[in-house]
């Protein structure tokens, strides 16, 4: 199954396909994101800044057909992740809410972490271009990379408490 709910203590229960996040602007290259130290985090956000405006049309690249190739080429081999904190706005979690339970494919395993962790945790959601398939749809790393070698696998679901 490749989709994800968000449930529990929020405005709006939703459901997400990660596979259709390939489309989305705020997506970035996971080799980049983990390479980048958190000193670092000012200088992606503007550099992802600058990409947007570039493909916004606000300014013009230097050669136009040259980064739509670039773009295609990323696309097809690349491996994007999100933050999930983007989706989980979208859910508008209760003021209440304290916590983030992510639920693994397994059912055997769920995982807490509070809510601030979890809005700033990266859900990986493309491996060479690829969704992942594999203990996916998403691996979610923590934004500390504390769980860089061993990522959350296989979450199907994210419940706010």
């Amino acid at each position: 199954m490749s989709i994800i709910q968000i449930k529990g203590n929020v405005q709006y229960k939703i459901t997400i396909d990660p596979s259709v996040w390939i489309f989305d602007d705020r997506k970035f290259l996971m080799d980049s994101f983990f390479e980048k130290s958190a000193a670092n985090e000012e200088q992606l956000d503007q550099e992802l800044d600058q990409e947007r405006v570039i493909r916004e049309g606000q300014t013009l690249p230097p050669t136009l057909k040259t980064e739509k190739k670039y773009e295609k080429e990323r696309l097809v081999t690349g491996s994007f992740g999100m933050k999930l904190g983007d989706m989980i706005k979208n859910a508008e979690p209760l003021e209440q809410a304290e916590m983030c339970e992510f639920v693994t494919e397994t059912e055997t395993e769920t995982i807490a972490v509070p809510l601030s962790k979890a809005m700033n945790s990266i859900a990986h959601f493309s491996q060479n271009g690829k969704p992942i398939t594999e203990e996916g749809p998403i691996h979610v790393y923590f934004e500390d990379q504390s769980n860089i070698t061993q990522p959350i696998k296989g979450v199907k679901e994210l419940i706010i408490t």
